[in-house]
């Protein structure tokens, strides 16, 4: 290859880090009147996240599954966009409805802004412990690996580095309610493995909603030889 052809290349190349470099900052403006900046990218893995930039420094959102529209999280502050409309919730009980532009969201002509229904969200946190029974100490490279399942759907999956931590052990994991069938719910299945091989194993997944609310889930493994591992 000649010199003419690499240079001729070189935008091409380097177009992709461009992109990432130079991402617009969106500006959104929120029912209480404050405004939030946003900018949206891709991370090193090709990961879609969202930005949000403030005055003491920026936070990272990586995209999660949504029933619709695209929703970021980093616990726990959740950022649901849909259009030119946005809900954020900052992780202290604060819930904002925001629209794209320097104009606030405006409620319907029969209501006062003092009126307004709160925007909801349809995101709901599924949260326990995994434990067994066996007095076996787990080996410090030991994961954990949660699955949140409705039917056939994955509504998430995660994985523990425990380094060392021993049962019982937590987890919490965020999931879009609107993905869920109306009828089914959702269920919680666990595994503990190790160098690649499978330690322990839940016999069956585990409900995590009832009357349609989460509710704390609590899974008992089984040893690999024993468990239906999922």
């Amino acid at each position: 290859m000649n010199i003419r052809s690499l240079l001729a290349m070189l935008p091409a190349l380097a177009l992709p880090f461009c992109a990432l470099a130079t991402d617009e900052r969106v500006t959104y403006t929120c029912d209480n009147a404050s405004r939030i900046y946003i900018s949206f990218s891709v991370d090193s893995s090709g990961r879609p996240q969202a930005m949000l930039h403030f005055a003491d420094g920026d936070v990272v959102l990586p995209r999660v599954p949504s029933g619709s529209g695209a929703l970021y999280r980093a616990d726990p502050i959740r950022l649901h966009t849909k259009g030119d409309d946005a809900i954020f919730e900052d992780g202290k009980g604060n819930l904002r409805r925001c629209s794209r532009g320097n104009v606030a969201p405006v409620p319907p002509a029969s209501q006062s802004p003092s009126d307004a229904p709160q925007a909801s969200s349809s995101f709901i946190d599924i949260a326990g412990n995994v434990r067994y029974l066996a007095r076996i100490a787990l080996p410090s490279n030991a994961i954990l690996k949660i699955r949140i399942q409705s039917g056939q759907r994955t509504l998430a999956d995660q994985r523990y580095e425990l380094n060392g931590a021993q049962v019982p052990i937590p987890f919490s994991a965020t999931v879009d309610r609107d993905l869920m069938g109306k009828k089914a719910g959702a269920t919680v299945s666990a595994r503990i493995e190790a160098s690649g091989k499978l330690l322990f194993a839940s016999p069956k997944p585990v409900p995590a909603i009832r009357n349609g609310q989460p509710v704390p889930v609590d899974i008992v493994l089984k040893p690999a030889g024993r468990a239906d591992a999922r």
